[in-house]
């Protein structure tokens, strides 16, 4: 499995990772089995997508839980990421960056996590209400302490504004640009895919000139770049793409260009090569300190994201990525 760095830590991770939020979080709820989602993580470390990414948040609590089942048995295998910094209410989420609950939270996940050290710890969102300053002071003491091994920072992925202009991270880049200055940023996540490509306009530049490593999140598109969603299909009320401007049944028709290009190319591959390999590929392309990390509930998906690492575009193949349609939403 190639490897990559992440930040200043120096920390080797592979380039495929495991999303672990579908297991317990955000999508449709009747397919999040346990003993499928432990198959599913087992699987993936298994074709060395050693990066699991949790959160508190997700369930919350329950996925950092079920993550603490696996690394009981093959903590070596694996490389920790987990998020702090949102509280999940009744129908709704709030943001809490007060140092002395970062370290409670810390002290928390580390329990369901079953470890003694987080090797990537993650501000999932700044406090309004707290100086951004503080938050990662604390979280560098955790580094301190021997608790967490490295920090990073999540950016308000692009779905939070219609604008999809070059200027969408800047707040973003701010934030790091102000923590960096209290403690390196060894990681930023952010959603990047052949149809949410904003990141590279800015964000990822700023992190590729500080050797800083770079989470790519949502790198399927949500499921849709896998090219197995069918206009029309619906989806369960506590799945979140119910209410996604790309995924009304009109807006996923007129995105089918996309997936058909997808998956011209991976026919052009052959071997049993897939529209995702191909999508997660271009991820890769995008630069060495690129992790992809797509979400994943079932062992077959995890292994077949997997493979991705493996899969070597040609300039042909980046051309044509580079003039499919970009993705259209029900704002369009």
């Amino acid at each position: 499995m190639e490897r990559r760095t992440i930040g200043a830590a120096a920390l080797e991770v592979g380039a495929i990772g495991l999303g672990c939020m579908p297991m317990s979080w955000a999508y449709t709820g009747s397919q999040q089995r346990g003993d499928r989602s432990l198959r599913t993580v087992h699987a993936a470390l298994d074709a060395g997508s050693g990066l699991l990414d949790t959160a508190d948040m997700y369930g919350p609590f329950t996925n950092e839980l079920l993550i603490g089942r696996v690394l009981k048995e093959r903590r070596r295998d694996a490389f920790v990421s987990t998020k702090v910094g949102l509280l999940v209410g009744d129908q709704h989420v709030v943001a809490n960056g007060r140092p002395g609950y970062v370290k409670r939270a810390c002290d928390a996940s580390l329990r369901r996590l079953q470890t003694d050290v987080i090797d990537l710890y993650q501000l999932h969102r700044a406090d309004p209400e707290i100086p951004v300053e503080e938050t990662w002071g604390a979280m560098a003491e955790l580094v301190s302490a021997g608790k967490v091994r490295a920090l990073g920072l999540c950016a308000v992925g692009a779905r939070a504004s219609r604008r999809g202009r070059a200027d969408l991270y800047d707040g973003t880049i701010r934030q790091l640009e102000r923590v960096q200055q209290v403690f390196p940023v060894s990681a930023v996540q952010a959603e990047l895919s052949v149809w949410s490509p904003e990141a590279l306009e800015r964000l990822l530049p700023w992190c590729q000139a500080r050797g800083v490593g770079f989470l790519a999140a949502m790198p399927l598109g949500n499921g849709f770049l896998t090219g197995t969603l069918t206009p029309g299909q619906g989806f369960e009320p506590d799945d979140v793409r119910a209410r996604h401007p790309r995924f009304t049944a009109e807006m996923m028709a007129a995105n089918q260009p996309v997936v058909a290009g997808l998956r011209r190319i991976a026919e052009r591959h052959g071997g049993g090569t897939t529209p995702a390999r191909v999508a997660l590929a271009w991820v890769l392309a995008q630069g060495r300190h690129v992790v992809a990390v797509p979400g994943a509930k079932r062992e077959e998906w995890a292994v077949e994201n997997a493979g991705a690492a493996g899969l070597g575009l040609t300039g042909r193949d980046v051309a044509e990525m580079a003039g499919l349609p970009r993705a259209r939403g029900s704002w369009d």
